[in-house]
């Protein structure tokens, strides 16, 4: 019986540019320095390294400038995805990080401090 993981949002005001912004979420070296300590780009495969864990991904869509999304490999057969988008405000040109992902119901809050704490890492990677 497969689990059912609910979608979650959250939404990190950043001061930066969306081409650096975006070179922090789509490549491999970007990814290596908040993400993961070791990425591997093969293709649409991303192999994220953490230690002595290993995790693979498929980027299944992106847009230049504006988001990522990948699905890890054990989310395969599902619907289940994560997704880091890049937000400008059309009034005041402020740049906000947009992350969408799912989680057991258990595990939201969880999830939502992981990835407060890699945006964490992620704003001092770019100085903001």
């Amino acid at each position: 019986m497969e689990i059912v993981k609910e979608k979650f949002q959250l939404e990190f005001p950043l001061v930066t540019s969306t081409a650096l912004l975006f070179e922090y979420l789509a490549s491999s070296d970007g990814l290596s320095e908040w993400f993961a300590d070791e990425v591997i780009e093969k293709g649409d495969d991303f192999t994220f390294k953490w230690g002595n864990t290993e995790e693979v991904a498929q980027l299944l869509r992106f847009k230049t400038e504006s988001f990522v999304r990948f699905r890890w490999e054990e989310d395969e057969e599902t619907k289940y995805y994560f997704e880091m988008a890049i937000q400008v405000d059309e009034i005041t040109n402020d740049v906000a990080l947009m992350i969408t992902d799912f989680a057991e119901p258990g595990e939201i809050e969880a999830q939502k401090q992981y990835w407060e704490n890699l945006v964490e890492d992620l704003k001092d990677v770019i100085g903001c």
